[in-house]
């Protein structure tokens, strides 16, 4: 069977448009990348090659949400392409909210949190999840996360882990 029968006998272009809970073709594209890389296709099917073309020239445009950085940052990683990887990690560091010990990111023009007695701030879902692709980032990598990469995860995971409901979960859009 040729790989495109491997996938239900359809061809897939990736870079497309969809509506829906995405923000933009190029989330689209990282969210269907990773789900390809994760299955594992290898990076050299023609499907998931398309789709690392596409977003591989995404990375370069300036305006890309942190959202979308997170997902492609995880994207490459999954693919083992860590030059783009690693910039990507750079930019977003860059826009990290550092605060209490912890980092994580949120959308940019998002009110900040407000400190009330008896109330435990949780954050939206979108900045959970963003926050867990950029950790995730992080730690998908070869060879393995450098120490200095594994301490600055460290602290990205005690965001999330403070994130959690008394049940244990998260508040999700998924």
């Amino acid at each position: 069977k040729t790989e495109d029968e491997k996938l239900g006998g359809v061809s897939i272009y990736l870079c497309v448009s969809l509506q829906g809970g995405v923000d933009n073709e190029v989330s689209l594209t990282a969210y269907i990348t990773i789900a390809l890389l994760e299955i594992p296709l290898p990076v050299t099917h023609s499907v998931v090659r398309n789709a690392l073309f596409c977003l591989e020239t995404a990375a370069d445009e300036k305006e890309n949400h942190v959202y979308t950085k997170a997902l492609m940052a995880y994207a490459f990683a999954l693919a083992g392409k860590e030059e783009k990887r690693k910039a990507l990690l750079s930019s977003l560091e860059k826009e990290a909210v550092k605060k209490d010990g912890s980092v994580h990111w949120q959308r940019p023009g998002k009110e900040p949190e407000v400190d009330l007695p008896y109330y435990r701030y949780r954050a939206p879902s979108a900045e959970v999840e963003m926050t867990a692709y950029v950790l995730l980032a992080h730690l998908t990598t070869q060879p393995a996360p450098s120490q200095e990469e594994l301490s600055f995860a460290s602290l990205i995971a005690k965001w999330i882990s403070g994130q959690q409901n008394p049940s244990g979960g998260f508040s999700s859009t998924q």
